[in-house]
């Protein structure tokens, strides 16, 4: 054989056909989910940016404070709050410089979320105050390489999550962006033009991807406009089919007026969303555990903050009905992660050390909930059940499990 002829051979034997997806629903919608992610189950949250600086109220606090409704206690409460600490010419950008990531540790956080038991961790890019963690080639003077950290956070951090795969790395990303004039005449010309997507959402969206190839990609702020105005369509169909991260990547349902809860390798259709019984799409329960606030807050009081028995029963309970756990938490503007967060954090890891048989790779089973004795979720393994019990007694009724010949019970731990 000569060397051309075993050149070619080894082209054809190593050829891989990928599967392609055109912009349509009917076709995205039929692209299997990548199975690491049903597996998983359990992922943190990150929101983390320049609303930190403030920490009043919530990420929210630059809408809150230019809408000034004197009827809505959030806009009081940022505004007497401006009102009371800063001159009437200060500019939200002004906090940009004390956003300072004095203390910010990406290993540190990737070792703090590992021990969480997580599988994924989905960090904010960018949230709807327009503010990018990484040096946006669209976004200058207002991006964490520019100003506040002067330093690539979302790079940092895909390297540190990255460097021993025992976390997947995710990115969230806001379609839109409070008060972008761009946007804003999309909108008032009824989005009839484009202009916001064209220069601005759409080349950083795509740039997030190619630099730095999250296996998650969560969306939001889409509500404002239908999907052919941002371009889903055309963009899933690119990312399913020919981005570096098409065959592991998955993505949420929030790409247009009317996706949520319809399209999307997983349902969020809304924040905290655990509706207790068995769905037929695999969906994800995003919540947070400052009740109040997904951004950091310096005035939570520990009432605010969940317990580590409600953690444990919301991670049950969304298990059970075929969902994953998405656990937020909002570091402070030095990107130190709270002591009151890492314990919550490490806590779920020390449960999932002894119980994570029930929940990682786990499959919904016959019954959700127990039919007699609240507070008890179930999980299988092929022919394994497990009962998860939230409220321990020496004495238990099982309504779902009955007693037969050759039935063996354990306890894990």
């Amino acid at each position: 054989m000569s060397f051309r002829s075993f050149f070619y051979l080894c082209i054809s034997m190593t050829s891989v056909t990928t599967t392609r997806y055109s912009p349509s629903w009917a076709s995205l919608d039929s692209r299997p989910v990548p199975s690491w992610y049903d597996e998983a189950k359990f992922g943190v949250f990150m929101h983390w940016g320049p609303y930190s600086v403030p920490g009043v109220v919530s990420e929210w606090f630059w809408f809150y404070w230019r809408r000034n409704n004197p009827n809505l206690k959030t806009d009081v409460e940022v505004n007497d709050y401006m009102r009371a600490n800063y001159p009437p010419d200060f500019t939200y950008q002004q906090f940009g410089p004390d956003f300072s990531a004095q203390f910010f540790n990406a290993s540190q956080w990737a070792d703090i979320v590992a021990a969480s038991g997580a599988k994924y961790f989905v960090f904010t890019t960018k949230h709807h105050d327009g503010f990018a963690n990484w040096p946006s080639s669209r976004n200058f003077g207002w991006n964490a390489r520019d100003i506040g950290p002067k330093r690539d956070i979302v790079g940092e951090l895909e390297l540190a999550f990255k460097s021993d795969d025992r976390v997947k790395f995710g990115l969230y990303h806001s379609m839109f962006e409070w008060f972008n004039p761009m946007y804003d005449q999309d909108e008032a010309n009824n989005f009839t033009t484009r202009d916001y997507v064209l220069a601005k959402m759409m080349p950083e969206l795509t740039e997030l991807v190619t630099k730095y190839q999250p296996e998650i990609l969560w969306s939001d702020g889409e509500e404002g406009a239908e999907v052919d105005y941002w371009g889903s369509l055309e963009f899933l169909a690119w990312l399913y089919s020919d981005s570096p991260v098409r065959d592991s990547v998955v993505t949420n349902d929030r790409w247009g007026k009317g996706t949520a809860c319809k399209h999307g390798d997983f349902f969020t259709c809304a924040d905290r969303y655990n509706p207790g019984v068995l769905q037929n799409h695999k969906w994800e329960n995003a919540m947070t555990v400052d009740r109040k606030s997904w951004g950091h807050r310096r005035n939570m009081e520990i009432a605010d903050i969940m317990s580590m028995e409600e953690l444990i029963e919301n991670l049950a309970s969304t298990v059970s009905c075929g969902g994953n756990l998405l656990m937020n938490i909002g570091p402070n503007r030095d990107g130190v992660i709270e002591p009151v967060f890492e314990e919550r954090l490490r806590g779920m890891g020390e449960w999932l050390a002894v119980n994570g048989e029930a929940i990682y790779s786990s499959s919904p089973w016959s019954c959700q909930n127990d039919t007699v004795t609240s507070g008890v979720w179930y999980t299988s393994k092929g022919v394994d059940v497990f009962a998860i019990v939230l409220n321990w007694t020496e004495q238990l009724e099982l309504g779902c499990l009955k007693p037969t010949e050759g039935i063996v019970l354990s306890v894990l731990g």
